[in-house]
C-alpha cells in the first residue's frame, strides 16, 4: 500500500548517471533548492549500471523515499527494477525522455524545438546538415523535429554522427574522425547536437582540424559555459525552474499543468551557428580559431 500522508518521510530519491554533466548539475541545483523549500530531503543515487541501480535502490529502501526523480534514462527496464524494489513509490523524469511511453516525463517540446533549429540553420544558407547524438539509440524528439524542419526547407540530414558517450571528449573524437575521413566537398557544414557538452567537443574538433573548415553548430541545454566568449554557443534553453516545479507539483501535490509554460523552450542565439560569410573578421567566428 502507498504511504499515508502521516507516514511520509519527505525523502526524495534523485537518480542519474551523469552528475558531472553541466545541464544535470543545473537541474540538480534547482531541484535541491525547491525540495529544500518544501521541507524535503534530497537523496542522491549515482548509478551507471543495472547492478548499480539495483544496489542503490536496495540501500535506499529502508529510508522509505516518497518518490524517485530520474534526471537521465539509464536502461529500458529501470522502472520495472524500481517498482520491484520500491513498490508504490511514484517516479518521474525531468529533462530526459522516459524509456516507457506511459511513464511521467517533464521536458520541453523537443520536436518543436528541433524544427526551430532547422529553420535557424537553413536561414544561414547551409546545404549539408548533420546531427551529433550521444548514443546509437532511438532519436530524441528534437532530432525528429530537426529532420522534419529540414524537410520543410527541402533539405535533409546528410550525416548522423554518434559520439558513443555524453561528454565532450567523445564528441571531439567522433567529429574529428569524421572530418579526417570525409572529402571536403562532402562534409557537413551545419551540426545540431544532443546537448551542449557534445557541441563543445564538436567545436573543438573543428578548431583542431583547421584547414579553413567551417561548421555551424547548435547545442541543447544552454549551460553556463555556452554563454562564454570561448564558445558563443547557440543553444536550446530549458527553464529548469519551471520543469522542476511542474515535476514536484505532480509528485507531491498531485497537480499538473500539461500545457504550461514549462513545455516551451527558447533558442538562445549567439555566434556558433552563423555562416562564415556573416563575419567581417574570421577571428569573430565562434566555431573555429583558424580558417
Amino acid at each position: 500500500m502507498a504511504q499515508s500522508r502521516e507516514d511520509k518521510t519527505k525523502i526524495i530519491g534523485v537518480v542519474s548517471d551523469e552528475f558531472t554533466n553541466p545541464y544535470t548539475v543545473t537541474l540538480l541545483n534547482e531541484l535541491s533548492r525547491q525540495l529544500n523549500q518544501r521541507g524535503c530531503v534530497t537523496l542522491l543515487l549515482n548509478v551507471n549500471s543495472r547492478d548499480g541501480l539495483q544496489a542503490a535502490l536496495s540501500s535506499a529502501a529502508p529510508l522509505k523515499p516518497d518518490a524517485l526523480i530520474f534526471l537521465s534514462s539509464l536502461f529500458s527496464d529501470e522502472l520495472r527494477i524500481a517498482a520491484d524494489i520500491l513498490p508504490q513509490v511514484p517516479a518521474i523524469y525531468i529533462g530526459s525522455a522516459a524509456p516507457d511511453a506511459t511513464a511521467d516525463s517533464i521536458g520541453v517540446d523537443g520536436h518543436t524545438a528541433g524544427k526551430q533549429v532547422a529553420r535557424l540553420l537553413s536561414s544561414q544558407g547551409y546545404s549539408r546538415f548533420g546531427y551529433l547524438q550521444a548514443q546509437d539509440s532511438a532519436p530524441l524528439p528534437q532530432q525528429a523535429g530537426y529532420s522534419e524542419g529540414l524537410a520543410a526547407a527541402h533539405q535533409s540530414v546528410k550525416q548522423v554522427l554518434t559520439a558513443g558517450g555524453f561528454d565532450r571528449e567523445h564528441a571531439w573524437r567522433a567529429t574529428l574522425a569524421y572530418l579526417k575521413q570525409t572529402w571536403a566537398s562532402e562534409r557537413i557544414d551545419a551540426l545540431f547536437c544532443d546537448n551542449d557538452e557534445l557541441a563543445f567537443g564538436a567545436l573543438q574538433a573543428v578548431r583542431d582540424f583547421g584547414e579553413r573548415v567551417h561548421v555551424g553548430v547548435v547545442g541543447s541545454g544552454d549551460t553556463s559555459e555556452a554563454h562564454s566568449a570561448t564558445w558563443h554557443l547557440t543553444s536550446l534553453s530549458q527553464r529548469s525552474d519551471l520543469l522542476v516545479g511542474e515535476a514536484l507539483n505532480r509528485l507531491l501535490d498531485n497537480h499538473s499543468d500539461p500545457e504550461g509554460p514549462w513545455r516551451h523552450g527558447e533558442l538562445k542565439v549567439r555566434h556558433s551557428h552563423l555562416s562564415r560569410e556573416t563575419f567581417s573578421e574570421p577571428s569573430q567566428c565562434g566555431c573555429a580559431s583558424r580558417h
